[in-house]
């Protein structure tokens, strides 16, 4: 099974959908069914979840197309059942840039609460007392399905502005700081402050509800990784590819077998391999694809190597270099400096120059 479903593109930004979207339907289904719930009751809610995921992506968007302003791209966005996550290729690194980028997001959720509150008669519902707000709420009526989405874009709204790095709250407030100093200190701070958060969430999941459990897993983790990934660009700055590549490195040419491979993985320490024809790269050999034609020896290198893939030039930033690594499903690159190959690059032995940097004194 597919990862992720594609369900079209917005402004040349895909949007996919993770087939663990399913659980959140049939967990619906199957809560409405448990409490007595009727067909009507049933679809009521789906198409409220689905109305809600609709305001996800529109909010994606505001992050998305702001950050299009600053010259920076999203990939796609993605639709979990926690909510949606844009992958825009970077955060920008000014301050105020990130504020704008980060806020356009829950302005979005604002701006929609807005148009509803002067859609439906909210006033109204909110001057009835407990009783009568009850029965009129229990009905599936067009008007019902506002409200619950006119209060569904409030708490998304609240909810992302919570201070729980790498949520946008936690994102704004990194933004705030790093205004009055540098950087990775801001994070630290921020990251800190959103992993203390996040253990909040994980006692009160402990005690209360258990899906806060895993949206505190998944705060925590991410502030950790957000923070080393600052931590790691701060150390590759001014540094450049050729000072962290393999240079002892084997390739191999196109009429190659699998065979003779299979002898150097065996020999050796190296998994991924160039190739090469007239001091050219045609391609590359992962690792994984040799694995999977080991039965078929016999093959030639030339039918089993990658030809769509990347190279880094040896005066390419290593900063550049390390988000290009973490953003690919290969992460073997070929470094070349005036057209011909000078060794090669990945995520171990880029990790290796990283461990080797002295350390950043904040």
């Amino acid at each position: 099974m597919k990862a992720n479903l594609n369900l079209g593109s917005v402004f040349g930004i895909k949007i996919k959908i993770h087939w663990t979207f399913l659980f959140l339907i049939l967990w619906i289904v199957f809560s409405e069914m448990k409490r007595g719930g009727n067909i009507a009751s049933i679809l009521f809610n789906v198409a409220l979840v689905f109305a809600v995921f609709v305001c996800v992506v529109l909010h994606e968007l505001g992050h998305a197309l702001m950050a299009k302003r600053f010259k920076i791209d999203t990939k796609k966005i993605t639709l979990l059942p926690i909510g949606g996550m844009a992958s825009l290729e970077r955060m920008p690194e000014s301050p105020k840039q990130e504020l704008l980028v980060t806020l356009a997001g829950p302005l979005v959720n604002v701006i929609i609460a807005l148009l509803l509150y002067f859609a439906i008669p909210v006033q109204k519902l909110m001057h009835l007392n407990f009783t009568e707000t009850f029965e009129i709420l229990s009905s599936f009526s067009l008007q019902n399905f506002l409200f619950y989405l006119y209060i569904v874009n409030i708490a998304l709204v609240v909810f992302n502005l919570i201070p729980a790095f790498p949520m946008d709250g936690g994102r704004i407030l990194r933004a705030l700081l790093a205004i009055r100093m540098n950087r990775i200190k801001a994070t630290q701070i921020a990251s800190t402050t959103g992993q203390f958060i996040a253990v909040l969430f994980l006692l009160v999941g402990l005690l209360y509800n258990p899906f806060l459990i895993f949206i505190a897993l998944v705060i925590f983790l991410g502030a950790y990784g957000e923070n080393q990934i600052v931590h790691h660009l701060a150390l590759l700055k001014g540094h450049k590819a050729k000072e962290s590549l393999m240079t002892n490195i084997t390739t191999f040419q196109p009429e190659n077998t699998i065979k003779d491979v299979m002898k150097i993985i065996i020999s050796g320490t190296e998994n991924n391999f160039v190739v090469l024809k007239k001091n050219a790269v045609k391609g590359l050999l992962y690792y994984q694809d040799i694995i999977e034609n080991v039965k078929n020896e016999n093959m030639l290198v030339k039918d089993v190597m990658n030809t769509s893939f990347k190279v880094v030039n040896g005066n390419d930033d290593l900063e550049k270099v390390y988000q290009l690594i973490h953003s690919q499903k290969n992460s073997f690159f070929p470094v070349l400096e005036n057209g011909k190959l000078i060794g090669a690059i990945d995520a171990i032995n880029l990790n290796e120059f990283i461990l080797f940097q002295p350390k950043l004194v904040y």
